[in-house]
């Protein structure tokens, strides 16, 4: 089953739900904002996108410059900032078995689709 991580707020992320509806397959919503992911949910995700965890981080949200920009931060200590604060999460990502994509740009979900 395809398991899209969504925030319904985010017009790349809803556009990236749409081409999940069009394609007719089965999915499943994690509106991760609210539904945060498990710390080895999230290391499962960075496996199957095969990223460091810092390529998963919005860097241009307000909670990662104002705390985290110019500091040296172990891979562990990016993802519990990720953890801790789930709008630092790039979205939407999209899994199908053990292979994952983000969604931006939208056109990148048909491919694992």
């Amino acid at each position: 089953m395809i398991k899209i991580y969504h925030n319904p707020r985010c017009r790349k992320s809803r556009e990236g739900l749409q081409i999940i509806e069009e394609s007719g397959k089965e999915y499943e919503v994690v509106k991760y904002l609210e539904d945060v992911p498990s710390e080895k949910e999230l290391r499962k995700i960075l496996n199957c996108l095969d990223i460091k965890p810092i390529n998963l981080v919005r860097k241009n949200e307000a909670i990662w410059k104002e705390n985290y920009k110019n500091r040296s931060l172990s891979d562990d200590e990016i993802i519990e900032a990720m953890l801790e604060n789930p709008k630092l999460i790039e979205r939407p990502i999209v899994l199908k078995n053990n292979v994952a994509v983000i969604g931006r740009p939208p056109e990148n979900i048909k491919s694992i689709l």
